[in-house]
Parts: structure tokens; sequence; C-alpha cells
């Protein structure tokens, strides 16, 4: 794994909005190269990390030993934190951070089959159990195989793209990810962005694989019933359907809904009082220098907000 790098992610960004402190408990739920974990364990705090994959919580055991008794690593996937914790007595965060964005460790290794830059098998599971890739792709109808590169992918081509590979895995199984992409390539035209034809179409089959928006929809939530008075909750996305799924949860968290037509009965009801306030009107980007030295860091974005009550810090 030496050959193998990881650059977080808008790190100053998320050190400055989740303000941890010395003697303070967060929680990494996407520890992955332990970037974030690195950077909170310096400032003194005791740090929970989840990461549903056992490559992860592996590399992790070396970040453990430079800071016995203040790091603690549980396999798990980030949507089930609440029982995760729950399980080792803790019921309360000062601070819990997110970032949505796939491990540079898994799309840069060939076996774990999340990329199709290099050849490796059609697989794509972050926690290495449950259906594959390969397994979507060989036994999905062809109209709900169209449905998925659609809503997770956001694919224009859908239907062309789920019938080509209809039509390919009934000569041959396609069970490699070069496999794949050239199915893909040779039904869609490359993009004038530079956008290699078969992105999203692998973005979509991931994202069904593991489960992501449901896992997400569930950690936000899950989240903010953990934050203690004056915690904060930072979340770095990397794609629009992310995005909107944090964007919306955090808007509705802190009261920013617009409120009804004075048309609408719902209009008489007394609102309910906003737990949290948005600590980003907007969400955060990359600087210029962060997205030329980290390529992978421009799509992201940063969006934060901290439970109301204690001190609440600006």
């Amino acid at each position: 794994m030496s050959g193998f790098s990881h650059v977080p992610v808008l790190l100053d960004e998320v050190m400055r909005y989740l303000a941890p402190v010395a003697g303070e408990t967060h929680l990494d739920g996407t520890f992955g190269g332990g970037g974030y974990a690195a950077a909170i364990l310096e400032t003194g705090c005791t740090l929970w990390a989840i990461d549903r994959d056992p490559d992860a919580i592996a590399r992790g055991a070396a970040l453990a030993a430079r800071y016995p008794g203040r790091l603690h690593l549980v396999q798990g996937g980030f949507g089930d934190m609440v029982a995760l914790l729950g399980e080792r007595g803790v019921i309360e965060l000062d601070g819990v951070v997110l970032d949505l964005g796939i491990s540079s460790f898994q799309i840069d290794d060939p076996a774990r089959g999340f990329s199709f830059r290099h050849d490796g098998p059609l697989d794509m599971r972050m926690g290495r159990e449950g259906v594959s890739a390969a397994d979507l792709v060989a036994g999905l109808p062809e109209a709900e195989l169209a449905d998925t590169l659609y809503r997770l992918g956001e694919e224009r081509l859908s239907r062309r793209i789920a019938k080509a590979i209809v039509a390919a895995r009934a000569v041959a199984p396609i069970t490699t990810t070069l496999g794949l992409a050239e199915v893909i390539r040779a039904v869609v035209p490359k993009d004038k962005s530079g956008i290699d034809p078969a992105t999203r179409s692998f973005q979509a089959l991931r994202i069904r694989v593991n489960d992501e928006l449901g896992q997400i929809e569930r950690a936000l939530v899950q989240a903010a019933s953990l934050l203690a008075p004056g915690g904060r909750l930072v979340v770095v996305s990397f794609h629009s359907l992310e995005d909107r799924l944090v964007k919306r949860f955090m808007t509705e968290a802190c009261g920013r809904t617009p409120a009804p037509s004075r048309h609408d009965p719902r209009g008489l009801l007394e609102r309910e009082v906003a737990g949290f306030r948005l600590l980003t009107p907007r969400a955060v980007r990359p600087g210029d220098a962060e997205a030329q030295a980290n390529p992978r860091a421009r799509s992201g974005r940063l969006r934060a907000m901290q439970r109301l009550g204690g001190e609440i810090e600006a």
C-alpha cells in the first residue's frame, strides 16, 4: 500500500468549522486515510473513528499507537453510528466530521474495482461484503439498470448504456472494470469537458452497491442527535447527489426552509424552534491552490452546522 497516497480535502476549513478543543470527544465517521483524524488528535481530543472498510481500520492501527487511549477505531457503516457508539458507551459528541468521498486508497487499488483507469475485478464494495458491481451488471433487468444509471449517476444516455451492457453480457460475462468501461465507451461519445464516458455509470453502480445515499441520510440524522449543545457537524461532499442531501438536511434542521404561503393552512401552525444554526450559508469550496495541488479536491463542498445551547462560537 506504500505506493498509494491520501490527501485530506479542505483540511484547514474542516478544522476551522469543527473547532476541536483538547478534552472534547469527536467522531470521524469516514476514517479512510486518517487525514482528518490525525489533525483532530493533534488538538488533544478523544476521537472515535468509523469505517466500513476493514483495510482502513487496519491502517489506523499505527495512528492509534501514536495516540494511546485517544483514538478508538470501529468497523461499520457511519449510517449506524448511534448503535456502534452506543454499544461502546458513547451517547454524546462535541463534533462530527463526515467526508463523503471515496477513499484514495480504495480508488487507487485496482483490486478493489472502483476505477476504470486500471483493470481489476468489477467489485466496488467498500465493506467487502454483499452484492458487487459485477453482480448488478450481470443480473439487473435492462430497465432497472438504466434507471440506476440515470438516478445515481445522472447519466443522460442511461438507456443506451443499459442496452449495450445487456447485449454484451449475453455474449460473455462482464467481470472487470476495463471490460465494463469499454462497453460504455463504445456507445457514449467523449464529453467536451474531458470526463471519461464511463465516469457517471461507475459512480451510479458504486453508490448502489454501497447504499451510499441511504447511509448519508441515516448518518446526518444520527450525527445531529449525538451532538452536545454547541457541538458541530461538518460534512464534505463531492457530487451533487450528496450535496443536495446535506444542504436540504442542514437547511431544515436550522429552520431555514421558507414559510408556507399565507393561503396554505400549514401557515397557521406554529413553526418549530430550530435546534441548530447554519455555519455555512453557502457551500465552502477549495481554493485555487488546493485544487491545483490535489485535482480530487476540485469538486469538494463543505457545509457545517452547530447545535444551539451552551456557548455558541462564531
